[in-house]
């Protein structure tokens, strides 16, 4: 008897798949565990694992300037967020205008935002606009191309949200006399957040990772402070396990935070 695609695709695994899920997930957990004590052993083979390399940690002096990096990499990642979803939002409205003059305009913006490449919008900034006599500070140089890059992908994941409300909403807000901005506003936008809280959240995670560009502009965020730690006690495995841990823990609470967003209004 053939089962359906809906039984397929959402139908609980039989025992027989059950097993095979059990025993696939033990190989890949010993694959990597082997994975990982190799690389440990090859950390340890190359003296990177060794007390000089770590003993600098446990100066209050070092957790101060990492700190400091972190700071400037929250206060970075935060502004280019509100950007990103101030003018998502904007650009959303535009895409959905019934005007076309306002409709293309948004589009093309869209596209090109996300067709250009985060990296190249901060050598913008840096290079070209101070040649136009347009200088901004290094916050701003490294924040505004992240808020801006990250805007293009908003608007659409606003849009794949309101696109998912089921239309019998908007007719019934309708119905109610309800005029276009209040069946947006109060209806359908609220509902759409809903349903991309994951997509929104995948956003933030890449906003904290693309203030690493920070670099090219000498920004003091977290990533910067690490070389610099680098270069002064030639500690890269240590120095970088450390802010490897510290960007999980970002975005991990980042995590967090989103489930309390997501979860359902009583």
């Amino acid at each position: 008897m053939s089962r359906s695609l809906e039984d397929i695709l959402f139908a609980a695994p039989s025992p027989k798949a059950q097993t095979v899920t059990r025993v696939a997930s033990v190989m890949a957990a010993a694959v990597l565990l082997l994975l990982a004590a190799g690389i440990v052993l090859q950390f340890h083979s190359s003296g990177q694992l060794e007390a000089p390399f770590w003993e600098f940690f446990a100066w209050p002096t070092t957790w101060a300037f990492l700190a400091k990096g972190l700071l400037g990499t929250l206060a970075s990642a935060a502004a280019a967020a509100v950007i990103a979803l101030t003018l998502g939002l904007l650009l959303l409205l535009g895409r959905l205008a019934p005007s076309r003059l306002v409709r293309w305009p948004s589009i093309a913006v869209i596209e090109f935002l996300r067709g250009t490449p985060t990296l190249l919008l901060i050598y913008v900034c840096f290079l070209v606009l101070p040649s136009v006599g347009l200088k901004l500070s290094t916050y701003w140089m490294l924040t505004l191309p992240i808020g801006l890059s990250t805007a293009a992908v908003v608007a659409e994941v606003y849009r794949a949200g309101v696109l998912a409300v089921p239309r019998g909403q908007t007719d019934a807000a309708r119905s109610l006399g309800m005029s276009e901005s209040q069946v947006f506003f109060f209806i359908v936008f609220p509902q759409a957040v809903r349903y991309i809280v994951p997509a929104l959240v995948a956003q933030l995670v890449i906003v904290v990772k693309d203030t690493t560009f920070g670099y090219v502009v000498t920004y003091g965020e977290l990533m910067q402070n690490a070389k610099v730690l680098i270069a002064n006690y030639h500690s890269l495995v240590p120095v970088y396990l450390v802010v490897a841990a510290l960007y999980c823990l970002v975005n991990y609470a980042i995590s967090r935070a989103s489930k309390r967003l997501g979860r359902p209004v009583h």
